[in-house]
């Protein structure tokens, strides 16, 4: 009885590993040194803000980021923006008022506004729902070493386009290494020299990618690096509070162990 069950459970393990194995095998993940990585990692303030603007004056042609307050880009940890220019930036998108059903210009405490238009799937979790990093054989052992590796899944897409191109029943798709199966619909969306960053930063296709890996990121998890804080408040009370219940046992005990019992 129980050969059988230990049968039955290693073709499962092996099934289940070798599908694995084989779903993820059409998409090599670029491992990229991010700031935020770790566990005293933060987010780069000047990144974020290239990355918003990336964001603005490519991505949002055809992605949304419905999820996204837009007062949260005065927040520390975040791009950080002076409160009047977050007040200023709202400007660029419109909302409808939920008193009058009117159509007016965003307010920062309105989200970032959904993009249906072109059908693009929306941004605002992209960076935790895209698992890049798989394996060895599906187990999962480099998520545990290198995260879930959303952000560098996204980076490898906008930079794995070879420049070939073909077309299947009325639609082109282009390669991408990146790509699970290897072609994807979206068209290159980055070229050198796209946009001028306002900081001047050289705007080559990989800078803008890791520039928009990092901002989806903090869309993402926008309280990451205050919960990164907590977690290390945490981690060293609980080594205080060990240690001193430690101590009070010792102390506690110390008279009743040291007896020594005579016959």
């Amino acid at each position: 009885m129980f050969r059988k069950i230990a049968i039955s459970a290693v073709s499962a393990l092996v099934l289940s590993t070798g599908a694995s194995f084989a779903a993820g095998e059409g998409g090599h993940t670029e491992d990229i040194a991010f700031s935020f990585e770790g566990p005293f990692g933060k987010f780069d303030e000047h990144q974020l803000q290239r990355g918003l603007q990336l964001y603005t004056e490519v991505c949002s042609a055809c992605h949304g980021l419905k999820f996204v307050p837009l007062r949260s880009l005065s927040d520390e940890g975040g791009p950080h923006l002076p409160e009047d220019q977050v007040r200023a930036y709202a400007t660029n998108y419109t909302a409808i008022d939920k008193d009058t059903g009117e159509e007016r210009d965003a307010l920062p405490t309105d989200n970032f506004p959904a993009n249906t238009g072109a059908g693009a799937p929306d941004l605002s979790l992209m960076a935790k729902a895209r698992a890049g990093f798989h394996g060895p054989y599906g187990l999962g052992i480099n998520q545990l070493i290198n995260g879930i590796g959303g952000p560098e899944h996204i980076y490898s897409i906008l930079t794995g386009y070879t420049g070939e191109e073909k077309e299947e029943a009325g639609t082109t798709f282009y390669e991408n290494h990146a790509f699970s199966t290897g072609w994807i619909a979206m068209p290159p969306p980055l070229m050198d020299d796209l946009i001028t960053y306002q900081d001047g930063t050289p705007a080559t296709v990989h800078q803008m990618a890791e520039d928009a890996a990092a901002f989806l990121m903090w869309t993402a998890e926008p309280k990451l690096m205050a919960r990164k804080e907590a977690g290390f408040k945490a981690v060293v009370f609980l080594i205080l509070l060990s240690t001193l219940l430690y101590l009070t046992n010792k102390r506690l005990w110390a008279g009743v162990k040291g007896k020594k019992h005579t016959a």
